[in-house]
């Protein structure tokens, strides 16, 4: 999962998915009219669909997905054959093709993610009662498959290192968003924001990961086809995804503690130690975002420290100790990152 979502980020800008739409169209397009010059039949739909369903955003996946897929249309081609061959009989077969599809479905598929091409490629069969459509099929959707996995990383391959730092500025302003928010809700007494207030935010903290395996794919040198291996990668990327990844852990901790604050707050009564916290929230703030850009830190981070021990001579109950760990944890790795040699590996 997170593997995917790095990649997946920088195909969001609009360049990335003018070329991500042009890609599916010459995979469909090549596979159609490869398979109208094999002859395999007059509208060789399969051939153009694996272009559709295999090209999502990761291109790692690609490969597997390919493998998968065919295999899928290979099992469902046997299975509805076989079923038709020893059960003519509509009123068996089709309950025979349907139980075997979807045992076929869940066996071969993944937890979470079934198989559903045998499924769909065993009703396709028993559905088209033409001479040779089994093996058209099969020719079809290995050609599709084939031009997917060979062509397609040529096309405008992704840039790993480039994806890595767009998942890794996404997470900076989404991060700088989500805290400006919440401190601006704590200098106007406001309760802390809840999960209804907080869309796609477990999908946020899911970001740094993704985008270090990007790193890590290139520092390791599996570059997808097309793609120069061997370059260097960007000055300082691999410390700020450490530090991003790090951040991701301790700031989803306060975010968690500050929502379950909310929910035991009087709601008609500010709360002065949530907020007292607001100045030590956008210190944090402003520290991180320095830090994820590369730019120097140290005197926002001092300055967090500051109203940190403040807070903590202000409001020294157990209960706002544990509010603060977060951000606490959090300066903890500001501090790693500025040391020598950066914040270790994650």
């Amino acid at each position: 999962m997170s593997g995917s979502f790095g990649v997946a980020y920088a195909a969001w800008r609009p360049g990335a998915r003018l070329r991500a739409g042009a890609r599916v169209v010459l995979c469909a397009a090549v596979s159609w009219y490869l398979c109208l010059w094999w002859g395999t039949s007059t509208a060789p739909v399969p051939a153009a669909l694996p272009a559709v369903l295999i090209l999502r955003e990761d291109v790692y996946a690609w490969p597997r997905r390919g493998w998968e897929r065919l295999a899928g249309v290979v099992v469902g081609v046997v299975l509805s054959t076989v079923v038709l061959h020893w059960l003519p009989d509509p009123a068996w077969s089709f309950p025979a093709v349907l139980v075997t599809g979807c045992a076929g479905m869940y066996l071969m598929g993944s937890p979470g993610a079934p198989n559903q091409q045998v499924l769909v490629t065993a009703l396709m069969v028993y559905a088209t009662a033409v001479p040779g459509y089994p093996l058209a099929r099969l020719e079809e959707s290995l050609v599709g498959i084939a031009v997917v996995v060979l062509l397609a990383p040529l096309l405008w391959p992704p840039d790993p290192y480039r994806s890595a730092a767009a998942g890794l500025d996404g997470y900076r302003a989404d991060v700088r968003e989500l805290l400006g928010g919440i401190a601006g809700r704590l200098e106007r007494g406001l309760a802390p924001q809840g999960p209804a207030d907080l869309p796609e935010q477990a999908r946020m903290w899911l970001r740094p990961q993704a985008a270090r395996d990007a790193y890590e794919r290139a520092a390791a040198g599996r570059a997808v086809p097309g793609r120069r291996a061997g370059r260097p990668p960007p000055d300082g990327l691999d410390g700020r995804l450490a530090l991003a990844v790090r951040t991701a852990l301790t700031l989803q901790y306060f975010g968690e503690e500050l929502r379950e604050r909310s929910h035991s707050a009087a709601p008609d009564t500010p709360d002065p130690a949530l907020r007292a916290l607001a100045p030590l929230v956008r210190a944090t703030a402003a520290a991180l975002d320095d830090g994820l850009r590369g730019a120097d830190f140290t005197a926002d981070l001092d300055r967090a420290r500051a109203l940190d021990l403040a807070h903590r001579a202000a409001h020294p109950a157990r209960h706002e100790a544990v509010l603060r760990a977060g951000l606490h944890l959090t300066h903890e790795a500001l501090t790693d990152h500025a040391a020598p040699g950066g914040t270790p590996p994650v």
